[in-house]
């Protein structure tokens, strides 16, 4: 059975038999009413960012660069405290009798265990899944982290030492703060009248004043635009990837043109699958796309060295748990910290929001220990071993000829990096173009979901329509689009802004670390569970 909807109300008692199947997805629901100042303000906003990347493009990049920096200077030790501080608490409610609570006042899940997580992990990971698993082991192994080779660390293993950086980057602290807390605090608010909004997190400290009000619209505007950058990135960078690898495979020009059709191709598988709905478009991708990556996995372990990949990966991971405090809380080269661990807690800080829409969205009838679990947990333990297979294939193959995956990453970035990797395994072609198919379909779910979240944020009541999820779908892709007539500069410069719009997006999900224990406890008792 792969899905079941209560049809209870708010009692949370379920009237259905328990073998019922249902045929109607719940964007049957009438669509609710735009909130027009916040739209409006947010594609404001990202389209004046886009005018002047192209009038003032060096500018722009100085500016965005500058501010960047600033931000990850001033703020950096916050939010590397502030995750770990959410993975903590997450982990500790794991195991407290409240923790059995049901969220979202329903008796039963909307959806199987095995769509649930695969809806939850191809969302982030189509960030990074692809992209970043294939070449941040790579670039962690080529040059050594300060944090073992300026601390006093002598002797260490090079292989478990590019991994265990690479999993603090992506492992339990990224997965934390994007489903956890947030999640939990965003459906208790839900239950009590508040939209599933980002201006809704506000409300253990505002009441239902976070509702209302110029500090409501400001966070809204805020989260959508911060998790707009981190979309556009992502969808800019499979068009130079899917572009490198067709160039690679099968010699054809790796020019704008070509990359513009990878766009726009991804545009609208994103659009035909919002038109879907939730509950079969984007679990549709979702479960396509975990089924296609063990395939990948397995394939990657069989034709390179499945024993060197899973021992490099137990011991990166030993390193990543025996170190796991002073790697997380490491400031010893801030300009360092600034290009990797910082930025991408801010990245993940600033989808945070969104992500806690999204997952709240799907979660209705879960347990909290089901969800903390299948967020802070699971999920990082399956992205570390994901880089471990990738990431860890390419160092092998390092290790074997030298200069045979670093050289192309260097010389053409992260889209060479997956391409090198699949040109040094038997069965190339094959292989690379799974994982160009792979990226395009991560990259597809991401825009899907993230549309539903831009456009609930964007709604006074009710659930945004398909064509408004649309539209926003199509926004990301033309945004793109433009970027990418720069150069990679473009993009960069726009996943740069993430980083500057996490700092406010930051101070928005403090109020999560106190309210969700106290949620959860109410909801526990509530459901004589305490």
């Amino acid at each position: 059975m792969d899905e079941t909807t209560d049809r209870s109300g708010s009692n949370g008692h379920d009237t259905r038999s328990p073998t019922a199947t249902v045929d109607k997805a719940p964007e049957t629901r009438p669509s609710g009413r735009i909130d027009r100042a916040v739209a409006g303000a947010s594609v404001g906003i990202l389209g004046l960012f886009v005018v002047l990347a192209l009038i003032l493009p060096a500018e722009m990049s100085s500016w965005v660069g500058a501010a960047f920096t600033a931000c990850a200077n001033i703020f950096g030790m916050y939010w590397q405290v502030l995750l770990l501080a959410t993975f903590l608490i997450a982990l500790v409610l794991i195991f407290t009798p409240w923790a059995k609570a049901r969220l979202g006042n329903q008796a039963h899940p909307d959806f199987n265990r095995f769509s649930w997580i695969a809806m939850i992990m191809t969302t982030l990971l189509a960030a990074g899944g692809v992209f970043w698993a294939a070449a941040e082991p790579m670039y962690h192994y080529a040059t050594a982290p300060p944090y073992f080779t300026n601390d006093g660390h002598s002797g260490f293993d090079a292989v478990a030492a590019a991994l265990a950086t690479s999993f603090i980057d992506w492992g339990f602290l990224a997965w934390a703060i994007l489903g956890s807390l947030g999640t939990i605090v965003m459906m208790r608010a839900a239950e009590k009248g508040m939209p599933l909004r980002p201006r809704s997190l506000l409300y253990p400290i505002l009441g239902a004043r976070a509702a209302k009000g110029p500090v409501a619209g400001i966070v809204d505007v805020v989260c959508v635009i911060a998790v707009a950058a981190g979309t556009i990135g992502p969808v800019g960078f499979l068009g130079l990837q899917v572009s490198y690898g067709l160039n690679s495979l099968f010699g054809i020009p790796d020019v704008y043109p070509v990359q513009l059709l990878v766009i726009a191709v991804l545009t609208a598988v994103a659009g035909v699958s919002v038109f879907s709905g939730v509950s079969r478009g984007i679990r549709f991708l979702s479960s396509a796309n975990i089924w296609m990556a063990l395939a990948l996995m397995a394939a990657v372990l069989v034709l390179g060295s499945a024993w060197f990949v899973i021992k490099s990966y137990f011991s990166g991971f030993a390193l990543y748990m025996t170190d796991f405090f002073s790697m997380t809380l490491y400031r010893g080269d801030t300009e360092w910290l600034s290009g990797w661990t910082v930025f991408f807690f801010g990245w993940f800080l600033g989808y945070a929001p969104l992500m806690a829409i999204f997952i709240a969205r799907i979660s209705k009838g879960r347990t909290v220990r089901d969800l903390l679990i299948s967020t802070t947990v699971l999920p990082p333990i399956a992205t570390t071993f994901w880089f471990s297979v990738l990431g860890g294939t390419g160092i092998f193959l390092e290790q074997q000829t030298e200069g045979s995956i670093s050289g192309p990453l260097m010389d053409g970035g992260l889209p060479a990096a997956v391409m090198a990797i699949s040109d040094n395994l038997p069965l190339s072609t094959i292989i690379s173009i799974g994982f160009l198919i792979l990226t395009m379909t991560f990259v597809a779910t991401t825009t899907d979901s993230m549309s539903f979240a831009m456009s609930q944020s964007c709604m006074t009541s009710g659930e945004p329509s398909p064509k408004l999820r649309a539209t926003w779908a199509l926004l990301i892709g033309i945004t793109a689009a433009v970027l990418i007539s720069l150069g990679d500069g473009g993009v960069e410069a726009l996943q740069s802004a993430i980083v500057i719009t996490a700092v406010p997006v930051a101070f928005v999900m403090l109020p999560s670390l106190f309210a969700a224990p106290i949620y959860v406890r109410q909801m526990a008792k509530e459901q004589n569970l305490a």
